[in-house]
């Protein structure tokens, strides 16, 4: 019925459907270069966004320790003390 000419064309139009659907259809290899860009696009900013939670971070050591540089540097040196607390100061002897 076809022959050999036939099959040889009825394959030949097929891999052209498929190269097409290779290269512009909605999977195609133009799409794989767009999501590709995404995911550096999106790698970028998770290392920022990781940059600004480390940054944050220490910040918020920074504050915590803070306090307790504020609260020690107020006993020590201006001898503030708690409602409840008793000062004791020691000096060495010059």
């Amino acid at each position: 019925m076809f022959g050999v000419r036939g099959i040889t064309l009825v394959l030949a139009v097929l891999l052209g459907l498929v190269h097409l659907e290779l290269w512009f259809g909605h999977s195609g290899v133009p799409r794989v270069i767009e999501l590709d860009r995404q995911v550096e696009e999106q790698r970028e900013r998770n290392i920022e966004a990781r940059m600004r939670n480390e940054r944050l971070a220490a910040e918020v050591r920074d504050l915590r320790e803070g306090q307790e540089t504020i609260e020690e540097k107020a006993r020590g040196e201006l001898g503030m003390i708690r409602p409840d607390e008793i000062l004791v100061q020691y000096t060495r002897p010059r």
